[in-house]
């Protein structure tokens, strides 16, 4: 038995099919004629280019907008001015034929995001890889291969698989996948979890341990891989996927039904989105609304910014797709991880600490009217909800909700309509915004707790370092009495609760929020049903009493192994 990072759940057994990694061989030579390796790079670009908007215009229609965002950043690393200057500098200078020149650059990127401490960051190198490889081999007239191709069952065994690969498989016959390399934020996992097929990654020496044609049993929750396994194991592993799969089948029958605990405390789960693409997956699993749009993809998605029209349309259409469901959509929260050119924000010592979310829109009022415009005229066609991120002290928010007015008085000038009693509220995801939760419960309509940050602030850990990722912890009594504060002030004020980030699905979590008093939850679609079937498992009054038990405790350490022993 082997274990590594499970990415995407699942149990499945099956003949494994190695992936050889196909080298492309790359000489240096000096060239006489500049532009002729000029204008091949210019023409690889362009098929590249081409390949990749096939790809991507594949994921959008199967996967929706945020999974073929993937894509529309490797056209922006094709498209990047710097890599291709870069590139014919190396040509022109140096009188080196183009491939080679492309080399010298892809290895320049890769040991420079190498080098930094962050695992988000550092797993982006599979992206250049991929970009650069098309590229050459573009240049090169080699086929890029194509795992569409693949026409037996198997589980595919790599050292590393690019997004593009994931993307173009045959989903069919690939029952799953492990990999030398990767972490569970490559893109490369994010698709597998869209596919919905068993992946296991940071393998180490898979391709070294696995031949052709072994029997393998994969279970993508715990990590496991067990080659060639024994009579015994192949058995004990067709229960647990036999019941893996009742499960599934199970969760199917609590569509249309209420999230309820047993002696009737009703809870609202929503959803996350990216774009008006990802509303399939919120009706298939039955949400009870959005409770997280995340508008940054649609300034994302481009090299100039939205119109107000553009992102008018866009809120229309999904707050009418899901009329008279709430739709609450947080203004624009660029900066941090996600970064726009056209925006200029350009490089901070600490983007995470930096120019970002709320603090560019109240610098940037222009893009922020825009932006509120688009959302107030598209709140006549439903029941939509505003929300600010990145509030940390009341004197954003109140200069927030004062350009809000400006623009309202600015439509009821023009006489165009919109919603008057729009609710508008505000992300918890700053320790100080927490703290004075009782006094900015008085000025909004509800509350978000977004753990992502909110943990990383509170406890100084950058979630994407891998060195000091045991330290980033919901279960960390610091972050949970502040949830609690933030739940308890806001009811005090006689305003709802909800919490928008990854803890809102973790299972151990759910009985300790239910029992502090929150009243939504808001996650991935694919994980509500999940979520649901707990929850109608559980009573009010015994997860209250967790929830003080909890409380009580100092160690992150202590609380796990009480919740995981309740959770058996």
């Amino acid at each position: 038995m082997i274990l590594g990072t499970g990415v995407s759940d699942g149990i499945v057994y099956g003949k494994a099919l190695v992936i050889e990694e196909e080298l492309i061989n790359i000489e240096k030579r000096q060239i006489d004629n500049i532009e002729i390796e000029q204008k091949k790079l210019q023409t690889a670009l362009k098929i590249s280019k081409g390949q990749l908007l096939e790809i991507r215009e594949r994921v959008l229609k199967e996967f929706g907008r945020d999974k073929a965002d993937i894509f529309q950043a490797h056209m922006m690393i094709l498209e990047d001015p710097e890599l291709i200057d870069n590139v014919n500098s190396k040509i022109k200078e140096k009188k080196i034929n183009v491939e080679w020149a492309l080399k010298e650059t892809a290895d320049q990127f890769i040991i420079m995001f190498e080098s930094m401490d962050n695992e988000y960051i550092r797993e982006r190198i599979s992206d250049i890889k991929d970009v650069f490889n098309r590229i050459i081999k573009n240049i090169l007239g080699q086929k890029i291969f194509d795992l569409s191709n693949i026409d037996d069952k198997v589980i595919l065994v790599a050292k590393d698989l690019t997004p593009s690969d994931t993307a173009t498989m045959n989903k069919k016959n690939v029952l799953g996948f492990v990999t030398n390399i990767g972490g569970g934020t490559s893109h490369t996992a994010i698709m597998a979890r869209s596919l919905e097929i068993p992946a296991i990654v940071g393998l180490r020496d898979i391709t070294k341990r696995v031949k052709t044609g072994d029997f393998l049993i994969l279970d993508g929750e715990s990590g496991k891989v067990i080659i060639n396994p024994t009579d015994e194991e192949i058995k004990e592993y067709e229960l647990l996927k036999a019941q893996y799969d009742k499960n599934k089948r199970e969760l199917k029958n609590i569509i249309g039904k209420e999230s309820i605990t047993i002696d009737g405390r009703k809870i609202e789960l929503a959803a996350n989105i990216g774009g008006p693409d990802d509303i399939l997956g919120v009706n298939e699993n039955d949400a009870e609304g959005i409770g997280l749009f995340r508008t940054e993809f649609i300034y994302m998605d481009r090299d100039t910014m939205p119109t107000e029209e553009e992102q008018f349309n866009v809120y229309k259409k999904v707050i009418q797709s899901l009329n008279p469901k709430p739709v609450i959509i947080r203004t624009l929260d660029i900066g941090g991880d996600k970064q726009v050119s056209y925006l200029k924000i350009g490089n901070e010592a600490n983007p995470f600490l930096g120019y970002r979310a709320i603090r560019i829109c109240l610098d940037q009022q222009n893009i922020f009217k825009t932006q509120l415009r688009a959302l107030l005229r598209a709140s006549i066609y439903g029941n939509l909800k505003i929300m600010f991120p990145m509030i940390s002290s009341l004197e954003e928010l109140l200069e927030a909700k004062s350009i809000l007015e400006e623009v309202k008085i600015s439509l009821d000038k023009q006489g165009i309509s919109y919603d008057h009693d729009i609710k508008v509220g505000i992300m918890i995801e700053v320790p100080s915004t927490a703290v004075i939760s009782h006094v900015l419960a008085r000025h909004v309509d509800f509350f978000s707790i977004g753990t992502n940050d909110l943990i990383q602030y509170t406890v100084a850990v950058d979630r994407m370092n891998e060195k000091i990722h045991h330290l980033y912890s919901p279960f960390n009594p610091a972050v949970l009495r502040l949830i609690k504060m933030v739940i308890d002030n806001g009811h005090e004020e006689n305003i709802w609760v909800g919490m928008c980030g990854e803890a809102a699905a973790k299972k151990e979590m759910i009985p300790i929020l239910l029992g502090m008093g929150i009243d939504e939850l808001s996650m991935s679609p694919t994980d509500i049903l999940e979520v649901r079937k707990l929850i109608r498992s559980l009573k009010y009054e015994y997860v209250r009493e967790i929830s003080e038990k909890v409380l009580n405790m100092s160690t992150v350490k202590e609380i796990e192994g009480y919740m995981k022993n309740i959770m058996k």
